[in-house]
């Protein structure tokens, strides 16, 4: 019975290897993509104010700007995701249950700074936002029907964090049927075991990891 491969491997570097070598078919872009953008809010982006944010790409939101553009250009849809919950916070479930400090998941509120939009963004009255309590911007929102009404067969995931909110949404993406394609410069995490220990796990199971320039050239095509 043939045992786990072992490797004396950082993520990085064998996130190097599979980039260089993905041995996998690409899914491939199709007709007409919509872009998701996960949880660009401050509690995750602001970096100079919150505990809980990180940046991996310094460029990553002007990126995320450029693909919402040029999606735009071409009809197709943008979507924006944020985290918040009610007061009590019953719609946090189990997931808000682990600590409870100013820093934790339940205790972003709706309206509050945590929640809010980082100010970089650059949000059309065109985009759809969703408001999501669970991990996946597909869990209980409209997002499904959203993707059905413009009838889009591929999905641009971008945000964080990678090892997060963006795997389960590329892992729910997938699982609905989409073409699915993360652009790497646009996803972000706290730590890099986890960012690139994720990207290895979506490039060879769930989605097509590209660098920003093939996403943006096929955008502007």
């Amino acid at each position: 019975m043939p045992k786990m491969q072992l490797s004396a491997l950082t993520p990085r570097q064998y996130w190097a290897e599979i980039k260089a070598r993905p041995g996998r078919a690409k899914f491939g872009f199709g007709r007409k993509a919509a872009l998701v953008n996960v949880d660009y809010q401050r509690a995750y982006t602001d970096i100079e104010t919150f505990a809980t944010a990180y940046e991996t790409d310094p460029r990553q939101i002007e990126y995320v700007n450029t693909l919402a553009d040029l999606a735009r250009a071409r009809s197709m849809p943008v979507i924006w995701s944020y985290v918040a919950y009610m007061d009590t916070p019953d719609d946090a479930g189990v997931w808000g249950t682990r600590t409870n400090t100013s820093d934790s998941l339940q205790n972003i509120k709706v309206g509050s700074e945590r929640a809010a939009f980082d100010a970089r963004v650059r949000i059309d009255p065109r985009d759809a936002v969703i408001n999501k309590r669970m991990p996946s911007v597909f869990f209980q929102t409209h997002l499904a029907s959203l993707l059905v009404w413009h009838q889009v067969d591929t999905v641009i995931v971008t945000g964080g964090s990678t090892s997060g909110c963006v795997r389960a949404t590329v892992v729910d993406s997938l699982a609905h049927g989409y073409r699915t394609i993360v652009p790497e410069e646009c996803v972000a995490d706290k730590h890099e075991i986890p960012h690139y220990a994720n990207l290895c796990d979506m490039m060879l199971k769930y989605a097509d990891v590209e660098p920003f320039e093939v996403v943006r050239a096929w955008l502007a095509g």
